[in-house]
């Protein structure tokens, strides 16, 4: 007797097989790159929906060209994130975690640094303006062709310290030991 398969039948085949393959864990080979988690990329979505993500981690997300004017992002993990050619003007990142970020191109104009971790940050071309970052750990940047003014910023990450002013130690009187040498020519009068 021969089995024919019906249209259910088959259909019921192919979404088990179709289901067994999607759930099929790959091999170390086709294992996709490590990359933001579904987590980072939500958040990386309210971050350019709404402008702020105070506190969000949104380590190794990639929001090349992304126009943050303004946005909030204090305290963020931004660790490996790539901004390249960023608009974070006038943007609050203090506190945040920019290890590893790469802010090639990036317009940080009248942002808030102030307290945030730059380490091993690509500074690449940016442009720093009055960029506050009083506090911020750095150390390892590239900031090859960037833009710096008015911020106290430099290749080696050290911020220029400002030179401690000591209090000025009371003037004492010139006192003279010896008497003045009076030189004979001087002695003479002119009237004579």
């Amino acid at each position: 007797m021969r089995t024919l398969f019906t249209r259910d039948r088959i259909k019921q085949v192919a979404t088990v097989t179709v289901a067994l393959l999607l759930s099929a864990t790959p091999t170390l080979a086709e294992a996709p790159l490590a990359g933001p988690t579904l987590l980072q990329q939500n958040n990386a979505r309210r971050l350019v929906l709404t402008n702020e993500c105070a506190g969000c981690d949104l380590a190794d997300v990639t929001l090349l060209e992304a126009h943050l004017i303004g946005a909030d992002l204090r305290n963020a993990d931004l660790t490996g994130a790539n901004l390249t050619g960023a608009n974070l003007e006038g943007a609050d990142l203090e506190g945040a975690n920019l290890t590893g970020a790469n802010l090639t191109g990036t317009f940080l104009t009248d942002t808030c640094l102030a307290n945030t971790q730059l380490v091993g940050v690509n500074f690449t071309e940016a442009h720093l303006y009055n960029t506050d970052v009083q506090g911020a750990t750095m150390a390892d940047l590239n900031l090859v062709g960037a833009e710096v003014f008015n911020t106290p910023i430099s290749v080696g990450g050290e911020a220029p310290t400002k030179p401690e002013l000591k209090p000025l130690e009371p003037m004492i009187p010139f006192e003279d030991t010896q008497p003045p040498v009076l030189h004979p020519e001087y002695l003479l009068d002119p009237i004579l």
